[in-house]
């Protein structure tokens, strides 16, 4: 268990892992570009996306919208001045690792030092199969995932050297420019497999990513003795749990997903990074304005969790008729009350 300064702040990340909005494709833009902006001013610490190019089954049909993942991290760069940018996570087949470095190394620069590295070994064979893309056995795809961390690692260094891998073999790891970020941009991976992915969180990374499960204290105590085995510091990884974030139609849930961020805290987690769920329809046009606000729940909730919470004046009767991404405002008997709002499926 977190002792109570490990606990004393937990952040908040959005993952946005569905484009089937009201609107369609045309909309996608600006809607996108508004939930950003929105999560941003709420006090949000981070944005990702999913590395699919077919939507995923828990999700909707493989038919439903899915946006290339780092062509979108640069529309979200341009549209935001402070969240961190990642996926969650990268298939590391999907791109050979050279290509890869340089495309977080261009969003870092172009973002202005806010990119993340979030990669895994990959799972989807359908989509992969679908579309042509490289997709080796299981042992295979971790033993490339090593190398590919090796290789961005020395090309965000001063080594611009060859890398002879026995997967890869690079002529000339130059990168230019460099990334903003020093000494490189945060490598985040994603997983909880006890026997390769925790070792490779302890060996190469500055983040995991597990999902929020009754196992995920079990998981942590593993990677913790990895760390061990490894000579890392556990403290110095930072821990970040896939959660979902069901704060009811009308927030009716706050102070029970409050409750449980808390117990995530407790297990040493610094950051609860998920997706929005039960959110209302989004109507452009109707953009409240929201001052910096920190919850106050009980005394040992102190200091969780930020959030915004909106002006007196802002406060609405009506939850559903909010702009896209927006913190919904709440009548005054809910004034610890806010959530964000992601755009509704159109249905199709």
């Amino acid at each position: 268990m977190a002792d109570d300064k490990e606990r004393a702040r937990m952040k908040v990340g959005l993952h946005i892992p569905d484009f089937t909005w009201d609107g369609g494709p045309a909309a996608l833009r600006v809607r996108l570009g508004e939930v950003a902006q929105h999560a941003e001013q709420a006090g949000v610490d981070r944005i990702s996306v999913m590395d699919h190019v077919w939507q995923i089954g828990p999700i909707g049909p493989p038919e439903h919208e899915m946006l290339e993942a780092y062509t979108t991290l640069g529309w979200l760069a341009a549209k935001t001045d402070r969240v961190k940018l990642l996926t969650v996570v990268t298939a590391v087949v999907y791109r050979d690792p050279g290509l890869l470095a340089k495309a977080v190394t261009t969003l870092d620069v172009l973002s202005g030092g806010r990119a993340m590295l979030g990669i895994g070994a990959a799972w989807n064979e359908a989509e992969a199969r679908g579309l042509g893309l490289f997709f080796p056995p299981l042992a295979e795809r971790f033993e490339r995932l090593e190398e590919a961390l090796r290789i961005c690692l020395q090309m965000w260094s001063d080594d611009d050297g060859p890398f002879d891998g026995e997967r890869y073999q690079l002529g000339r790891t130059l990168n230019s420019p460099q990334s903003l970020s020093r000494p490189h941009p945060p490598i985040l991976i994603g997983g909880a497999g006890e026997k390769k992915t925790l070792r490779l969180v302890a060996r190469y990374a500055d983040a995991c990513n597990i999902f929020d499960t009754p196992e995920l204290a079990r998981k942590l105590d593993v990677l913790r003795e990895h760390c061990a085995s490894e000579g890392r510091d556990y403290a110095e990884i930072e821990k970040t749990t896939q959660t979902r974030f069901d704060l009811g139609e009308h927030g009716e849930r706050v102070e029970q997903t409050i409750e449980h961020l808390y117990e995530l805290a407790g297990l040493g987690i610094q950051v609860a990074h998920g997706t929005l769920i039960g959110a209302g329809r989004a109507r452009a046009g109707r953009q409240p304005r929201f001052h910096r606000s920190p919850i106050r729940v009980t005394s040992r909730h102190h200091s969780v969790l930020h959030r915004r919470t909106p002006q007196p004046q802002q406060r609405t009767h009506h939850p559903r008729r909010n702009g896209a991404g927006c913190v919904r405002p709440v009548p005054a008997s809910s004034a610890r009350t806010a959530c964000l709002l992601l755009p509704r499926h159109h249905g199709r």
